[in-house]
């Protein structure tokens, strides 16, 4: 038993276990244009994995078996994977809502000109990474150049309606520049509205705050300055058990671009696939078996309980109301 189960066996729970399926999230790729140094799968332009169409056949199949209300897609930059746009409308064909993370800079690039209308008539569900509404912090994460792009990504999906359009949400994360956790979100959403309102005149659906997990390049970054450790203490000492029962790996399930099932995209960038006996690749999808499986735990789950809680959904009351609208979307899809 590692430390985080024996944490949430003080409240009683004999390990953690899984509710149901309510989303399939998809990981269709690790090459990305951008090398994020907060990165936790490591995603770059060098790296090659892509998920093949005969996985996303299985993909389709399991969404289906299991009537998930949400397909999100994931990466790298899940809009480089040659099959993006045919594996999103068979998707939507099928009746599914579509979300897709971005990077926004991606939209930019040459052969991505007509990609924002396509997301809008598929009505994608969209959630972009914006790390902070000033360019420097974002330039520290990111890049140079990045900030720019970001902003002019968004002013194009304005224009088509995200972010203002019920049915064409656009939601920004946001992620720590650091070791630490992050601010309240609701107060952070109102500070990136009236920053990048009076900026550049852009808007958006809601902002997401996601807590920077100790794996990849931030890992790798807390190492070189001597404080994964401390960071680890941290999120240990801020462990808040009012997050266990709202956790996205109890509602969710996800797919590694070769297949393999895993319990969260945490878990993916560990290589620590589904166990405990459930399937652990989509070739052998049993909804029954993965429904209330038992979740595969480490102390990297410190992360997602530490403060408010994080999620892919971003803090624990966000993903509650995330919850709610993924409900009218699914219906409205079908």
């Amino acid at each position: 038993m590692n430390d985080f189960e024996k944490q949430i066996a003080e409240g009683g729970r004999e390990g953690l276990h899984s509710l149901k399926v309510e989303t399939l999230q998809v990981n269709l790729g690790l090459r990305c244009f951008q090398q994020c140094n907060h990165c936790h799968i490591e995603a770059s332009p060098q790296r090659k994995e892509m998920m093949e169409w005969s996985t996303m056949q299985l993909v389709l199949e399991a969404a289906k078996k299991v009537e998930c209300q949400l397909v999100d897609l994931t990466g790298g930059a899940p809009e480089i994977n040659p099959y993006f746009r045919r594996f999103v409308a068979a998707l939507c064909q099928e009746g599914h809502a579509v979300q897709v993370r971005t990077n926004l800079t991606v939209l930019l690039e040459p052969h991505m000109g007509e990609m924002p209308e396509f997301l809008r008539k598929h009505k994608v569900r969209l959630v972009a990474s914006m790390p902070c509404y000033l360019e420097e912090n974002v330039r520290a994460q990111r890049g140079p150049g990045a900030y720019e792009k970001s902003v002019a990504a968004i002013r194009i999906l304005n224009g088509l309606g995200y972010g203002s359009d019920p049915g064409l949400p656009l939601n920004l994360v946001y992620n720590p520049g650091g070791p630490f956790l992050p601010p309240p979100q609701s107060a952070l959403e109102e500070d990136y509205r009236r920053e990048l309102g009076q900026r550049f005149g852009i808007g958006f659906s809601h902002l997401l705050t996601i807590t920077n997990m100790p794996l990849g390049r931030f890992r790798n970054e807390l190492d070189r300055q001597n404080q994964r450790e401390s960071y680890l203490r941290l999120l240990r000492q801020s462990f808040n058990p009012q997050t266990v029962s709202g956790l996205m790996c109890r509602n969710q399930l996800s797919v590694g671009w070769d297949g393999t099932l895993y319990d969260c995209d945490f878990n993916l960038a560990l290589g620590l696939s589904v166990n405990h006996g459930a399937p652990d690749h989509i070739e052998n999808f049993k909804p029954e078996d993965l429904r209330m499986r038992r979740i595969v735990t480490g102390d990297h789950c410190f992360g997602c309980t530490a403060g408010a809680g994080s999620s892919c959904g971003g803090a624990l009351d966000m993903a509650q109301r995330e919850d709610r609208d993924l409900s009218s979307l699914a219906t409205q899809a079908r």
